[in-house]
């Protein structure tokens, strides 16, 4: 008995009492025979042996619990840096807060699942210990070349420092270009992810609807030479490449605003497009990058220049995608202005080279169609609009009376409804629509003392009135249109019958227009007069409203 009880008791004082101490009482009590005081004894004492065991299986678990808790507290940090790449098949090169280190990995980390750029977690002897996955923030920059297929080089915001990075493997396969903005790790070593851009592609990105040549009306003169530059290389390269005829880079489109420069150049993207498209019997989509001069002019140095890089790099990426690119920048004297032209003369003085340089890359038609348009055409630096880079200066007049005539038929459609005694003609509603804006054209133009509008002084001394006619233009006459429309509208609602539109409404709105609406500047402003009116400014001494508009519109103005 004494044996099994050394068996079963192991340990000296103060040690904890083995698992198995209650198995070896129990078969030392199942040893001794029924009626023993000895056996009496140890079952009175099991209870207590049973409660010391399991108050023991607690601290030892509570103990363990400690320790783990005090390994951690005490232990040294672990590092997290950047993968960059695998130097061997034991050994990674990362970096970490800016430091390279060629280190070992733990064999439980297989080094060919780790992906350039990943997030790595390295321990106090610089061992790779985890994967961390891809950083999910960072800084953002943007891309201002594509240096081969592994590197990039890019700029803060401003162009004030620039740096090379590497691409991750996530970004091997993307498609990167001048302009695209791409988040960078903590290290500053990795491209990491590339984002959508609000600046780049889309943002200056118009629809064209299908708008053929007849849809545009009054300006036939302007849409016969687009046509002349534009389609006829097109449909006669033989015959131009045997006279060794460049076709034109660009166009000029100059005129008073609202005469439809911003419908000429959407036109010419519609109608070139399809040209090319049944050229080459491929479908073939336009890419229209409406871009208004003012939105380019930004008060950080090198930013403008910039922005006209990233212009001309998307719009060549465009072509390389498929796309036949057109280039239209609007109010052109803003940026591409001589040093009279504009007060920001030092953004001026690099902005123009900076265009010139981009344009004189450009391999006419087929690469990028350019197209200007302006209200003030003497303003544009001269290197701009020299042979080679724009080539054609297409003027767009105000309609005249035929034109005016043409554009009126375009927004008075067939399916408007008219006056029932207009709608009910004989010869059917188009002849009758076509009567009614013959007549309230004659109106329109008649040479009376109501419709006179300007008084122009020219240096000579010769006075010359302009009448409201002089003043039309397409933007007019479609608000003229839609205020006879609201006329009729209220007309009908007033009287709850069916009416149609009537030779007074357009009367009406007509005089509406001239005398509501601010489409006139005000008299103070020459400039603004100089851009409405087909005069030379050095011509011109003094405007004068006849009739004035309004109150604000009394005075008369000079040129200083």
């Amino acid at each position: 008995m004494s044996d099994e009880r050394s068996e079963g008791w192991q340990g000296g004082e103060g040690e904890p009492l083995p698992e198995n101490l209650l198995d070896s009482f129990d078969q030392v009590i199942a040893s001794l025979p029924q009626g023993d005081p000895i056996r009496r004894d140890l079952l009175q004492m099991r209870p207590r042996i049973l409660d010391q065991q399991e108050t023991m299986v607690d601290a030892r678990r509570m103990i363990e619990k400690l320790e783990e808790v005090i390994k951690k507290v005490t232990s040294p940090a672990n590092r997290i840096g950047t993968f960059l790449g695998a130097t061997s098949k034991e050994t990674a090169h990362i970096v970490v807060g800016g430091a390279d280190y060629y280190c070992n990995v733990d064999p439980r980390i297989p080094l060919s699942r780790l992906k350039k750029g990943t997030r790595v977690l390295v321990n106090e002897a610089f061992v790779i210990v985890g994967d961390l996955g891809f950083e999910t923030a960072g800084p953002i920059t943007k891309v201002t070349e594509v240096m081969g297929k592994d590197r990039l080089r890019v700029g803060s915001e401003h162009g004030l420092h620039s740096m090379v990075l590497q691409r991750s493997s996530e970004l091997v396969h993307s498609n990167l270009k001048s302009g695209d903005e791409v988040r960078v790790d903590s290290n500053y070593r990795m491209a990491l992810e590339m984002l959508s851009s609000t600046k780049s592609d889309e943002y200056y990105l118009d629809t064209v609807p299908e708008l053929p040549w007849e849809k545009v009306g009054g300006q036939e003169a302007a849409l016969q030479a687009i046509k002349d530059a534009i389609e006829l290389p097109l449909l006669h390269p033989d015959l131009f490449a045997k006279f060794h005829h460049a076709t034109p880079k660009g166009f000029l489109l100059y005129g008073p605003p609202g005469c439809g420069k911003t419908l000429i150049g959407k036109a010419t993207a519609f109608n070139l497009t399809k040209q090319l498209g049944e050229k080459s019997r491929t479908e073939m989509r336009e890419y229209f990058m409406h871009v208004k001069g003012p939105e380019i002019l930004n008060m950080w140095v090198g930013e403008s220049e910039r922005i006209v890089r990233e212009i001309f790099a998307t719009a060549r990426e465009k072509r390389k995608e498929g796309f036949m690119p057109f280039l239209f920048i609007d109010e052109a004297e803003s940026i591409l202005g001589t040093r009279r032209a504009s007060r920001h003369s030092n953004i001026l003085s690099t902005l123009v080279p900076m265009f010139c340089s981009e344009m004189d890359g450009i391999d006419s038609l087929n690469d990028v169609v350019i197209i200007l348009a302006s209200n003030r055409a003497d303003l544009i630096d001269p290197a701009i609009l020299r042979p080679g880079r724009i080539d054609r200066k297409i003027k767009v007049d105000r309609p005249d009376k035929e034109g005016t005539r043409e554009v009126y038929r375009i927004y008075l459609t067939d399916d408007l409804p008219y006056d029932g005694v207009l709608a009910k003609e004989a010869d059917g509603i188009g002849a009758s629509i076509e009567r009614l804006i013959e007549r309230f054209v004659d109106w329109q133009f008649a040479r009376r003392d109501e419709n006179k509008f300007l008084e122009v002084t020219l240096r000579s001394g010769r006075k010359e009135t302009l009448y409201r006619s002089d003043l039309i233009s397409g933007a007019i006459i479609a608000s003229i249109v839609e205020r006879a429309k609201g006329i009729a509208i209220k007309r009908a609602i007033g009287t709850q019958q069916e009416e149609g539109i009537r030779e007074t409404d357009l009367q009406l709105a007509f005089n509406a227009e001239y005398a509501e609406n601010d489409i006139f500047p005000a008299t103070d402003i020459t400039e603004d007069w100089l851009k409405l009116i087909d005069y030379d400014p050095e011509n011109v001494v003094k405007i004068s409203p006849v009739r004035p508009v309004s109150d604000a519109r009394v005075r008369t103005t000079s040129v200083i």
